[in-house]
């Protein structure tokens, strides 16, 4: 299958924010080759995505022989990770899950509102008096959601350069095994000893909640420090992405900015163009994976128990049978029903609390800095295409 296209596909330079051309011209199920020359089956369209997502036929065990890793360090590493939320099927899943949702549903969520506001609003005071120009990545991006998470969490934000360092080394396409192992055994030692200390002197913060399930025997040691490590990668990564690209593509679209702008003191307009811009963007853009555990047919294609599994949640995010005209950003259009955040039971844990810091910083940043314009042409904005999720390098602005 030499002709069978490589997944992930590079992305056009032309139009770096849509998935590539090969994902949205596909069948809606066919071949794909990845890094260890194994070809899954891709699955592109919305409406196949809902279906097979919450499908009983398909498992998240990543353990199982053929499952479609993303990274060669994933797969060294699969075989000796606990079980947790992101590779066990209900009703393990369900349990799991359960241990550590708490905190990031909607009504406590919306309680850091203001706290993130105030977050927000202070990077903002220290980007304006600072330097000009200046990378909104490292002063804006990075920052919110790692203040948040880290404050939910319990662990220090003086840290932050630390962990920040592992999760990109450790959820890179780059990295070798060896690193990749290094990486997740440094942030896990470090995340064991803060458990342990919050064990022994509990604060109001998601470890100490977990530390606390160890002790009754709900979780074990292990699952708890694993957990731990997956929401802080999470939590700070992929905000921090679309915090940076959606000011990008708005700036690129000064039509669209200038219409946010105007509403940015209207909560459900700010809130649907957060929608909106989680469609458009989809920085997931290695897909999401499972393995199929009996037959499935689709589309007069037979996926067979052991087959690999791939779906492509940009490809469903610009699905014309979904969202017609779906290069185009608008944010007008009703675009909640987006798979940005994966879909059924095993959709994001932390979908709520991304998508408050996404409003408050939508609403705010634009508004204080009504100037806010690139420092250098689009065409040199550096894009980060090596992890999980697609970022930006650098962001230079000016104002």
């Amino acid at each position: 299958m030499s002709d069978t296209p490589y997944y992930p596909m590079t992305r056009e330079a032309s139009c770096p924010f849509a998935p590539a051309a090969a994902i949205r011209e596909a069948e809606p199920v066919s071949r794909v080759r990845i890094w260890d020359g194994s070809t899954p089956w891709l699955i592109t369209r919305h409406a196949d995505q809902r279906d097979l997502l919450n499908d009983p036929r398909l498992s998240i065990d990543e353990k199982k022989p053929g499952y479609p890793h993303m990274t060669r360090s994933r797969a060294a590493i699969a075989p000796h990770i606990p079980e947790l939320i992101t590779n066990t099927d209900p009703p393990q899943h369900t349990r799991l899950r359960r241990t550590v949702n708490a905190p990031f549903m909607v009504r406590r969520v919306e309680a850091l509102r203001p706290r993130i506001q105030e977050t927000i609003d202070g990077l903002v005071d220290d980007l304006l008096a600072g330097p000009n120009p200046a990378d909104l990545v490292e002063s804006i991006g990075l920052p919110v959601p790692t203040l948040v998470i880290t404050r939910i969490l319990g662990v220090p934000y003086d840290d932050h350069a630390f962990f920040q360092a592992a999760s990109r080394r450790a959820i890179s396409h780059d990295t070798d095994p060896e690193d990749g192992a290094a990486a997740g055994q440094g942030l896990g030692e470090y995340l064991g000893a803060l458990l342990t200390r919050k064990m022994a002197e509990p604060a109001d913060d998601v470890l100490s909640e977990m530390g606390a399930r160890v002790t009754t025997g709900e979780m074990t040691f292990a699952e708890a420090v694993t957990m731990g490590s997956a929401i802080l990668i999470a939590g700070h990564e992929t905000s921090a992405s679309m915090i940076s690209l959606g000011t990008l593509a708005l700036l690129h679209h000064p039509d669209q900015l200038a219409l946010l702008r105007a509403n940015s003191d209207d909560p459900k307009f700010v809130a649907n163009a957060a929608e909106e811009l989680l469609r458009y963007l989809t920085i997931v853009h290695t897909g999401i994976r499972r393995i199929a555990v009996e037959d499935i047919e689709l589309h007069g294609t037979t996926i067979r128990a052991g087959d690999g599994v791939i779906f492509d949640l940009g490809g469903a995010n610009y699905d014309p049978a979904a969202y017609p005209q779906p290069d185009r950003l608008d944010l007008t259009r009703p675009a909640r029903t987006h798979h940005a955040f994966g879909y059924g039971a095993h959709q994001c844990l932390g979908q709520s609390l991304a998508r408050v810091e996404l409003q408050v910083v939508y609403s705010t940043l634009y508004r204080r800095i009504p100037t806010l314009a690139l420092a250098v042409p689009f065409e040199e904005v550096e894009f980060a295409m090596e992890g999980v999720a697609y970022g930006l390098t650098s962001l230079p602005v000016t104002w």
